[in-house]
């Protein structure tokens, strides 16, 4: 963290929330309502600071609004609830499409052949800088946060990912060493479980797309976790245990 953003964090939580921003969370993001008034006042200190510090850049012609940054911003920091947070030390900007995109992917085989294939996707995110986001796919994940899929809590769990200074590969920054053997096992113990069960075409609570890489595998965990925690803990109960330490929250609380 900055000299400069550590001075003006407290002073930018402690500014007044506008009550436009309140309505558009209001209306954009009903899990507002389904938190505690505390977890309510600790999430719109983090959407002032988060707003403070993030750039924003519509992409394909978009204007970006304060509906955008706004309904963004609210479900980004969902995932830094009750946590020490630096608000995402290595992002710095947010574009956004108007909707699905297509971009460039490569992808070396074992035996160094490349391969470019023209992809659409709903967003991705960058370890040194920024997170791409689908506003179609943000609008309407945030109105049904119970559908199972949530674009922005699956970049930004990468963006978590990123902060130990590697490559995102599902090893995240926990609080305390002594946690890293159990989440290691446990978090590698499921991935397998998803590719076993959808190798054989297993129905999973799990969106399969977990299945590409540990660190897919732990996006898709966080969007498990926070939109779908009831079938997660009852299928998968090691997993939501771990996933709880670290998020430091109990979204089956949250009903539903």
């Amino acid at each position: 963290m900055s000299l400069f953003n550590k001075l003006m964090r407290p002073w930018v939580r402690g500014r007044e929330f506008p009550a436009a921003w309140h309505e558009i969370i209001k209306r954009n993001f009903p899990l507002l309502d389904k938190l505690t008034l505390d977890d309510r006042r600790e999430l719109l200190e983090h959407i002032k600071v988060f707003l403070a510090e993030k750039h924003f850049e519509g992409c394909a012609g978009l204007e970006i609004t304060d509906e955008m940054r706004i309904t963004i911003a609210a479900q980004a920091c969902v995932l830094l609830l009750h946590r020490k947070a630096d608000y995402y030390p290595t992002l710095q900007s947010i574009l956004v499409y108007p909707s699905a995109y297509f971009a460039e992917h490569r992808e070396r085989d074992g035996i160094g052949v490349v391969t470019e294939t023209i992809e659409s996707r709903l967003g991705e995110a960058w370890p040194h800088g920024s997170v791409v986001l689908s506003w179609d796919n943000v609008r309407n994940d945030a109105a049904d946060v119970r559908d199972g899929h949530n674009v922005v809590f699956h970049e930004f769990a990468h963006q978590l990912d990123f902060e130990d200074g590697r490559q995102a590969n599902g090893s995240v920054v926990l609080p305390h060493r002594s946690m890293h053997t159990a989440w290691a096992r446990i978090l590698g113990s499921e991935f397998r479980r998803l590719r076993h069960d959808a190798e054989r075409g297993l129905p999973t609570v799990l969106d399969q797309y977990g299945t590409k890489d540990p660190a897919e595998f732990f996006a898709v965990a966080t969007e498990a976790f926070f939109t779908k925690p009831t079938a997660l803990k009852d299928k998968h109960p090691a997993l939501y245990e771990e996933l709880k330490l670290y998020y430091q929250q109990d979204p089956v609380q949250w009903g539903g």
